[in-house]
């Protein structure tokens, strides 16, 4: 009971603000909202901490409702679009490579804090690995969570600015009947993969484990259950609370300079992404919009959900985010070690010029 009282406050604020954003017609409110009430309280010291379970809760249910679109029909359409997922992966790596060399420069941290903090990766896996090579982790966590920020305001208001939505109906002919026990057993077969993948220690466990789930049963002609929009939202709510929790007292006042770079590197990340959406929309048959949500340099949760709510090419934009993870986590290591000491050597070069 006691564990309930603590976590209740937070819940409340997270609901609340998800509902007013709903009420202000804000672009993906379960998610922008709780994020923001969660995040605004938690920069004033007023307690409310998310339970360890929310996020990955929140994430499964993303992940299980992401892979309810992939019928063998959208297997056709992504492997006709595989040459666009491949660019999706270099432009993600470039666009990190870009990223860290304006942190590296400007923020005063070494190339590795530099590196991490700038791969478009997923934030935990992005820290874990800094964690490994010896960088200022919290710098990493610091920068990944601004940059979470800044793309999750941004994108969804710019979105709803411009009227994307309702442009691809590429990704909507799943099935929408609820089956609440078959629901049971479609959870219980994501919990069970996720836990997998998080045994194996493969990245983003409770996201791809619980789509890798989904997506498998939905090609193989097995609806056990759609996922209701309450319990999505309610997953939403869960990925925003926990996302606001990141931000402790303190938090822009921790190393300003390098969230100054950061801002500025995310300004021109969606500035490059912005450019090169509109050059491949030219000669591409997908819609300019959702090429825009599936090159942003976004979070994997926070893009898809963005885009199942303004039903944007779902299975599109999650195709582009899932693979463009496992390309940097795939080549992060190896691109840091090729890379630091070009940088460093530079540097030191550099240093021992100036007089």
């Amino acid at each position: 009971m006691n564990t309930v009282l603590r976590y209740l406050p937070g819940f409340a604020a997270a609901l609340v603000g998800a509902l007013a954003a709903e009420a202000l017609k804000l672009p993906i409110p379960w998610l922008l909202g709780s994020l923001l009430a969660s995040a605004v309280l938690s920069l004033n010291n007023v307690p409310v901490k998310a339970p360890a379970f929310c996020r990955k809760a929140g994430l499964a249910v993303i992940g299980t409702s992401l892979g309810l679109y992939f019928t063998p029909q959208m297997a056709g359409v992504l492997l006709a679009h595989w040459p666009l997922l491949v660019f999706g992966m270099a432009f993600s790596i470039g666009l990190g490579i870009i990223g860290s060399i304006l942190v590296y420069r400007y923020a005063g941290v070494d190339f590795t804090t530099a590196w991490y903090a700038s791969a478009m990766g997923g934030a935990s896996e992005m820290a874990n690995m800094a964690d490994q090579q010896g960088a200022q982790v919290a710098k990493v966590v610091s920068a990944h969570s601004l940059r979470v920020l800044m793309i999750v305001t941004i994108v969804p208001f710019f979105y709803q600015y411009m009227g994307y939505h309702h442009t691809d109906s590429s990704g909507l002919s799943q099935n929408t009947t609820v089956h609440w026990g078959g629901l049971a057993l479609l959870f219980a077969c994501s919990f069970v993969v996720a836990r997998l993948f998080e045994w194996r220690k493969w990245s983003n466990p409770w996201t791809f484990g619980p789509l890798l789930a989904a997506t498998l049963l939905t090609l193989a002609g097995i609806h056990l259950s759609a996922v209701p929009v309450s319990v999505s939202h309610i997953g939403q709510l869960f990925i925003g609370w926990a996302l606001g929790n990141r931000f402790a007292p303190g938090f822009f006042r921790s190393a300003p300079r390098l969230l100054g770079v950061v801002a500025v590197s995310v300004s021109l990340s969606l500035a490059l992404t912005a450019a090169v959406t509109y050059l491949l929309a030219q000669i591409s048959t997908i819609p300019l919009p959702t090429l825009g949500l599936g090159l942003s340099p976004g979070g994997v949760a926070e893009m898809t959900i963005t885009a199942k709510v303004l039903q944007l090419g779902v299975p599109i934009v999650t195709a582009f985010h899932v693979s463009r993870m496992v390309a940097v986590v795939g080549t992060a290591g190896i691109l840091c070690h090729k890379l630091r000491p070009r940088f460093e050597k530079k540097q030191t070069e550099t240093l021992a010029k100036t007089p």
